[in-house]
């Protein structure tokens, strides 16, 4: 199959895609905000620019998309028909970075917790295991 799309059109598209203040990560905030928890955002200084930190817990929350991280198992987590090559190589360097970034993390002491983004069709079971990472 032959993507039909320009590359130039192509690149306006992907460069549309947010990183920051997502729909997951906002209902994710909204969540823990409104079980009494405070955060900071996306800090700079932290491998990874990690989207929830709890700096007095020493604790972090990623918030991924489960199609551009990779969630084993889900089915949102599909290879796109056309340019599998570019995607899967793509799709390898996010998980690296990731892993990369979690172990960085680890090292300095810090705890990390990922919420997927098919997680949050179940809301409290999520407020539930972040309860339970966070305290």
């Amino acid at each position: 199959m032959v993507d039909t799309v320009p590359p130039d059109i192509r690149s306006r598209i992907m460069a549309q895609v947010k990183s920051k203040d997502t729909k997951p990560e906002m209902t994710v905030r909204r969540l823990l905000h409104g079980l009494g928890y405070r955060y900071r955002l996306h800090r700079q200084d932290l491998p990874g620019r990690p989207d929830l930190v709890f700096p007095s817990r020493r604790k972090i929350v990623f918030v991924n998309g489960c199609f551009w991280h990779r969630h084993s198992g889900c089915v949102r987590a599909t290879v796109p028909a056309t340019n599998r090559e570019f995607w899967s190589a793509k799709f390898e360097r996010n998980r690296d970075r990731d892993r990369r970034n979690y172990a960085l993390l680890a090292d300095r002491g810090w705890g990390v917790m990922t919420v997927w983004e098919c997680e949050l069709q179940d809301l409290p079971t999520l407020a539930g295991s972040l309860i339970s990472f966070l305290d």
